[in-house]
């Protein structure tokens, strides 16, 4: 659980990762495998570097004792301890790095896949490995800037190589983007071209009101092909930072008047504010049914008293103390 041995761990992985790919096809399977893997010690190793705590499974408290420095209650060795697999790991570190980090969960997905069927089944889709391993090396650079590790000293020879398939993986993405837009403005005028002015107003008004895609939660945002109102969909959660409040964290763009439908990755080249979260208007009381705040972000708490200290008086006693133990 230590974070320099997650850190060496993950270089590690990586590099024989790099070795397998350079071998070419026949080796590829090896270079998904160790590529998540790599990835995943990390991620581990960033969450190891707030508190060992973070990279344990919650409900197994052996793990919990070794990872809270209270190993020598634990009834297993530390080499048994429980800890996330690479999806959760992924999950719990994009929540704090949300505009570091340009994997979303989708896209994760098949990084996850390739590397659990290498290693469950000896299988892997060919056709995506080069997807799937550059989609690691743009999950590991933010974190190298995290964790203040030298790109050079992790990459080593292969940082061309690196830098490289991150080339193309953009070129890719601005390739695919500008063709996405460029169909969407030939389906918006075949569609809407021959309408007069009003009339197309009007006919808009009435496309664009919903979608066919659904997330937990959307808003309008004018449609970087046809003008439109289209629909930004992604998650909310709640910030405490200074105050509670809900954030959008978008992660699909769509438009039901030119079909456009723009993914996480395509925003970052779009440009623009289709990446930023938003903070919503609606309070965490009103947005989410049940949502209570956290005690301990409370100013007003009953139990203060005047001169800052905590009163016992009104409380309920604990069991063990009403029964004198």
């Amino acid at each position: 659980m230590h974070v320099d041995q997650l850190k060496a761990s993950s270089q590690k992985w990586m590099t024989a990762a790099l070795v397998a790919f350079s071998q070419g096809p026949e080796s590829y399977d090896f270079a998904v495998h160790h590529a998540g893997i790599a990835a995943e010690h990390l991620l581990k190793a960033y969450l190891a570097a707030l508190h060992p705590a973070l990279i344990v499974e919650a409900r197994d408290f052996d793990s919990l004792l070794h990872a809270t420095g209270h190993g020598m209650h634990a009834s297993v060795p530390v080499s048994r301890a429980k800890t996330i697999g690479l999806v959760e790991a992924h999950t719990r570190v994009h929540k704090i790095l949300r505009k570091q980090i340009p994997i979303d969960q989708r896209t994760l997905a098949p990084v996850a896949n390739a590397r659990n069927g290498v290693a469950h089944s000896g299988l892997h889709d060919v056709a995506e490995v080069q997807t799937v391993f550059t989609t690691c090396l743009r999950l590991i650079d933010p974190l190298l800037t995290e964790l203040k590790i030298d790109p050079h000293s992790y990459w080593g020879s292969y940082l061309p190589l690196h830098d490289k398939l991150i080339e193309e993986r953009v070129r890719e993405a601005r390739i695919r983007l500008e063709g996405k837009l460029a169909q969407a403005r030939v389906v918006f005028e075949q569609r809407y071209g021959h309408l007069a002015s009003k009339d197309r107003e009007i006919v808009l008004a009435t496309v664009t009101q919903h979608s066919n895609t659904y997330m937990e939660h959307s808003e309008h945002k004018p449609c970087p092909a046809c003008g439109s109102n289209g629909w930004l969909m992604g998650t909310t959660h709640i910030d405490e930072t200074d105050k509670s409040v809900v954030v959008f964290a978008p992660y699909i763009f769509v438009c039901s008047a030119c079909d456009l439908d723009l993914e996480n990755e395509e925003f970052w080249e779009l440009g623009g504010d289709f990446n930023d979260e938003v903070v919503l208007e609606d309070p965490p009381e009103d947005f989410y049914a049940n949502w209570e705040p956290d005690p301990d972000l409370l100013h007003d708490n009953p139990w203060d008293t005047e001169d800052g200290s905590t009163s016992d008086a009104g409380r309920e006693p604990d069991e063990d103390t009403a029964r004198g133990r």
